[in-house]
């Protein structure tokens, strides 16, 4: 039966509203198609705690608002390393804060992969040499950059790499106003989502303490921001394993 001229119009707008929400319902920002292997979501990625009370709430609030996903759950342990050189626990992030010093950096993201993507251990260091010091000696810069580097360790990219652009709304945003930009939003849990859409056959989420250690340097820089205020970094281990570094430069 022919259609009515009301209902090709529903249609059309329909269609006009469809087109427009993998923009706004679907992630875009993965890092490489890195993940965690896991046999079941939501999964629970241990997070070592080794940043003093200064950052003891910042931590908690990070761990709470990428535990809001409905693919994963993050679950705060004891620490273990020591905060210099930070170094990484296989199965788990381990978090450090120390004053690694005056060389550009406010905080990075290392993650060590097997098997061309997946994650078998992560490190997020925090510089408090910038972090203690204005412009960057507030909450709000604080919650973004733990929120920013322990994102990267999940398999996240930036949402927006451009400082002038107006706020997105959450901390893989590059901003230089990080009132509203301090936490994820709806889009990084979309992508977490698509990230871990599949099922892996093994798990690299394990409870043990003998990791790969620290990387020795960070290898060949692959790429860098327009901005020049984030570049990655490639160490090649060798047997199919290499450590992935994403640096978030002081501007």
């Amino acid at each position: 039966m022919p259609r009515s001229p009301r209902r090709l119009f529903v249609t059309a707008l329909l269609a006009v509203a469809l087109s427009a929400l993998p923009s706004l319902a679907l992630g875009s920002h993965s890092w490489g198609n890195y993940h965690w292997a896991r046999q079941q979501n939501p999964f629970t990625l241990k997070v070592g705690d080794n940043v003093n009370g200064a950052w003891d709430a910042v931590l908690d609030t990070t761990i709470t608002d990428w535990t809001a996903s409905s693919v994963l759950n993050l679950t705060k342990v004891a620490g273990g390393t020591r905060a210099k050189p930070c170094k990484a626990t296989a199965g788990r992030v381990e978090v450090c804060n120390a004053s690694y010093g005056n060389n550009g950096w406010l905080g990075i993201a290392q993650i060590w992969i097997t098997g061309g993507t997946h994650i078998v251990q992560g490190v997020t260091k925090v510089n408090d040499y910038y972090l203690s010091k204005a412009p960057y000696n507030t909450t709000a810069w604080r919650n973004l950059v733990m929120c920013q580097e322990v994102g990267h360790t999940l398999g996240l990219d930036h949402q927006d790499e451009n400082f002038n652009n107006a706020n997105l709304g959450t901390c893989m945003d590059y901003t230089s106003n990080p009132g509203t930009n301090q936490h994820p939003n709806q889009h990084d849990y979309n992508q977490l989502a698509s990230i871990y859409s599949h099922l892996d056959s093994t798990t690299t989420v394990l409870s043990v303490t003998n990791g790969q250690g620290n990387a020795s340097g960070w290898g060949q820089l692959v790429s860098s921001s327009a901005s020049s205020h984030s570049s990655i970094y490639r160490l090649d281990l060798g047997n199919g394993q290499s450590v992935l570094t994403h640096v978030l430069w002081a501007r």
